[in-house]
């Protein structure tokens, strides 16, 4: 999916209402993560805390009626660009390190991590990694035979 430069300004616009939820240097750090559900029929985004408090919700119209069987995978490109446009603000929230930012089901069962924020680690996109393991195994494989 091709998110349009409107959906784009709705996500973006939603991230900032959360940044304000937990603005740069608050005197108290919050222990949480970023939750972020979307629903295909209603094309609601909506964003929660561990404690399943909404930070804020809307309606991203592209996502209106989207029946596509595989529109989740379709949103995780349009989500993670979105978070990263918008890094400096949101790896600059009062919350304790790390913490992510998760795309969730209805359930709130994890989907994926969109993106994790942490002064030491970093999570790489899985499609980078894709063919990692047999290529480790073909060199180790090479090296043992020498």
């Amino acid at each position: 999916m091709k998110a349009t430069s409107q959906t784009i300004q709705q996500i973006e616009r939603a991230l900032r209402k959360i940044a304000t939820k937990y603005p740069q240097g608050a005197e108290e750090l919050v222990l949480t993560d970023i939750h972020l559900q979307v629903k295909a029929d209603s094309g609601e985004l909506l964003a929660f805390n561990d404690d399943d408090e909404e930070l804020t919700r809307c309606v991203v119209e592209q996502w209106l009626g989207n029946n596509e069987e595989n529109f989740y995978e379709s949103i995780v490109p349009v989500l993670r660009q979105c978070i990263q446009n918008m890094r400096a603000m949101l790896e600059s929230l009062s919350l304790l390190k790390p913490y992510s930012f998760v795309l969730v089901d209805e359930e709130k069962e994890t989907l994926c991590d969109l993106y994790l924020v942490d002064d030491e680690t970093v999570i790489v996109d899985g499609e980078l990694l894709k063919g990692l393991d047999e290529d480790l195994n073909t060199f180790l494989k090479n090296l043992l035979e020498e």
